[in-house]
């Protein structure tokens, strides 16, 4: 919202889609007479938007809302439907106290990271920006960079699998601790969260199928069930990616992480 400071735009805002689309519903595109924040999915879609937008800054009176047909006269063939809202915003509109940037905040899904080795720092700097609120747990000091991500919420937790039960509901985690002791202590206290509330979507752990098979092994013999074992997705990351730069692995558990929600056309 910084961009738009002291300034009047045009809020566009994706209303809702019906089939194929490039954005989903509240995604959003403010328009300047001289530059643009944020993206409604490019194309012919975004040049005719930024058009009217334009012309509503001027003073042209326009539609609130509009409708667009992915189809070969908008220049498109993603066969969808897009309903577009047009907001006229003035400078005291784009000032923080107003809040616009709460209401244009996209949906956050918490996810919990145990560990702040090298792939933990490499997933931290690929979830901030992607629609997650991450929490970063470690047992150790001044494990943390600092500053942290933006948005990311780091927290030290001694012994760590203490910071299971406070997790918020619906958390996906992931888990990759310096150690194997304290991995295992994270991955039970997860599954003892399952076992009486069931609210822990996806339970990643780094590591090798030897690595797991051996978990498995200690965590049955903790009284765990074959079918609270299998609640666990170890190793972690999108199949067929296979380096092993932490970078890489940090993408390829990211794009497993977006696979789990809700997925969405695209135009």
């Amino acid at each position: 919202m910084e961009a738009l400071a002291g300034a009047n735009a045009c809020l566009v805002r994706v209303e809702s889609t019906e089939g194929s689309a490039p954005r989903e519903a509240g995604a959003w595109m403010a328009v300047l007479a001289d530059r643009t924040v944020g993206t409604i999915g490019g194309g012919h879609l975004e040049l005719q938007a930024m058009a009217e937008a334009r012309r509503q800054l001027a003073g042209v009176p326009g539609p609130a809302r509009q409708r667009h047909a992915l189809g070969p006269a908008l220049g498109q063939c993603c066969g969808g439907v897009v309903y577009l809202t047009f907001e006229l915003l003035t400078a005291a509109d784009l000032a923080p106290a107003a809040g616009l940037a709460a209401r244009l905040a996209p949906r956050q899904h918490p996810v919990a990271l145990f560990g702040g080795g090298h792939v933990g720092h490499a997933l931290a700097r690929v979830l901030a920006p992607l629609p997650f609120a991450l929490t970063w747990i470690d047992s150790r000091d001044g494990i943390f960079p600092t500053p942290a991500p933006e948005g990311v919420v780091c927290e030290h937790s001694e012994p760590v699998q203490l910071a299971v039960p406070s997790l918020a509901p619906g958390s996906r985690v992931l888990i990759m601790s310096f150690s194997h002791a304290e991995d295992l202590d994270v991955v039970a206290a997860c599954l003892r969260r399952q076992r009486e509330q069931g609210d822990l979507p996806f339970i990643g752990l780094i590591g090798s199928k030897t690595k797991w098979a051996t978990f498995r092994n200690r965590l049955h013999g903790r009284g765990f069930a074959q079918d609270e074992l299998a609640q666990v997705t170890c190793p972690i990351g999108i199949p067929g990616i296979e380096g092993k730069e932490p970078e890489v692995i940090a993408v390829a558990v990211a794009a497993q992480l977006l696979q789990t929600l809700k997925g969405s056309g695209r135009g």
